[in-house]
């Protein structure tokens, strides 16, 4: 006992002291070391020994390739929204039936006159004249919302009501 109160018993006992704490240190150490290599497995994967830098040019290359992936996707469907937008304005859009008594004759409304417009308010004015023993058909075209051929009061009023907004 007399050995560890001189000065080389000292000097042993804060190497002995040092020594204890730089192995808790590096068991510490060990273990942090051994949850890291986990954390980057399963990051890295486990095929082969890859390097981080590396992974991070994989990752970059392929946000890369799938920006641009998305981004002709959204040109390719912008394309086709607006073809198939030019082919809804050439859709009926507008409609209307106007039905009344051609000849005064109290026969119930037989006649009547169909406006079917698209978005540019060009389309058909078709009008069906009823008489007691005969019936006419008549169709007219319209063009920007101008016909070529002088519309009847009754087709100018199917036009009309089909351009109206709707009321609630």
């Amino acid at each position: 006992m007399d050995e560890l109160t001189t000065t080389q018993g000292i000097v042993a006992l804060a190497a002995a002291g040092v020594a204890a704490v730089a192995l808790i240190l590096a068991i510490v150490l060990a273990f942090k070391l051994r949850r890291m290599r986990g954390a980057q497995k399963a990051v890295l994967g486990g095929s082969g020994a890859r390097d981080l830098v590396v992974h991070a040019q994989q990752l970059e290359k392929g946000f890369t390739d799938m920006r641009d992936w998305v981004e002709e996707s959204i040109e390719h469907f912008e394309r086709r929204m607006q073809s198939t937008e030019s082919r809804l304005d050439g859709c009926v859009a507008y409609r209307s039936l106007v039905r009344y008594d051609a000849y005064n004759e109290l026969s119930g409304h037989q006649s009547s006159s169909l406006a079917l417009l698209d978005a540019r308010k060009s389309g058909v004015v078709v009008s069906s004249i009823v008489h007691r023993d005969q019936a006419r058909l008549y169709v007219k075209q319209l063009q920007e919302g101008e016909s070529e051929i002088a519309l009847s009061p009754e087709e100018q009023e199917a036009v009309d009501t089909a351009l109206s907004p709707v009321r609630a």
